[in-house]
């Protein structure tokens, strides 16, 4: 048994040592995003309200000139504390495009609460060519699809730590990283340096945010840290909208199982204690 647990440390050890090394030896990011405090971070998080509806407030005023939210439905947003009221008031906002009709022909209408946010482009070739090649990515699911390699042992703990937020980190240090590239680092033309950025050290898109380009109507400071710290919290949302509803049916799932061990142990020694050994 001693020797079974040794290998199999000794294997874990190299596991953990060959995906560091093979994560530096691959990724060309320089930095490691922070680990942030998140409301929803650990087994009994639960989701910020008022940060989803600043979050929302962020995507809606500057994300979604490029990026889509294709998997969110207008009528989602009632989770967000919105009334019913506010939503149609909200997807009435956008526009868009239905048909056929009667004759064939498609036709735009104002957003109703059953459909999706609509794409800023007609399709991913508009999307490249208004981007210099590179269409924006769909902002759905990033929170979940994004997050910086952890390492050996951190990624040991998170299994009982139950750590989730590596993509809001990753996001946050994304839009908040941007630096002028060092002398000895080479970039493309047309791009910006960013040393956190997963798949290189330049990316195509410019710094999107700035101080003071979203007003917070609850007194929240209107900084680029607060901008990023909101868009990713409302993302992590987008990717998981019923995480809140999972982790208590977990926790309600464990409670219950204690409790049927108990009741099987006890029933156990009711029955074989009649029985002579």
């Amino acid at each position: 048994m001693k020797k079974l647990v040794t290998t199999f440390l000794s294997a874990l050890l190299a596991t953990g040592m060959g995906l560091s090394v093979a994560s530096a030896a691959g990724d060309t990011h320089s930095k490691e995003p922070h680990q942030l405090k998140w409301s929803f971070a650990g087994p009994f998080g639960t989701y910020d309200l008022q940060q989803l509806q600043r979050g929302l407030k962020v995507y809606t005023n500057v994300c979604a000139a490029c990026h889509s939210l294709k998997y969110i439905a207008f009528r989602n947003l009632e989770a967000l504390g919105y009334s019913e009221a506010q939503v149609k008031s909200f997807a009435a906002e956008y526009t868009i495009e239905d048909g056929p009709d009667d004759a064939g022909d498609m036709f735009e209408r104002p957003g109703i609460p059953a459909d999706y946010f609509p794409s800023p482009y007609p399709n991913v070739e508009a999307a490249a060519f208004a981007n210099g090649g590179a269409a924006p990515p769909d902002l759905s699911l990033m929170a979940k699809a994004r997050a910086a390699h952890r390492g050996f042992p951190r990624f040991v703990f998170d299994i009982f730590t139950m750590y989730a937020e590596g993509g809001p980190d990753y996001i946050t240090a994304l839009l908040t990283g941007y630096e002028e590239a060092p002398h000895d680092v080479h970039i493309t033309e047309g791009t910006y340096y960013n040393p956190y950025f997963l798949a290189g050290n330049a990316l195509a898109m410019a710094p999107p945010l700035s101080e003071g380009i979203v007003t917070y109507d609850d007194g929240t400071p209107e900084t680029v840290e607060q901008y990023a710290k909101d868009v990713s919290a409302f993302l992590m949302w987008t990717a998981e909208p019923h995480m809140t509803e999972r982790k208590s049916l977990g926790f309600k799932v464990i409670i219950f199982l204690l409790i049927f061990s108990g009741l099987l142990y006890l029933t156990k020694k009711a029955v074989w204690s009649r029985v002579d050994h």
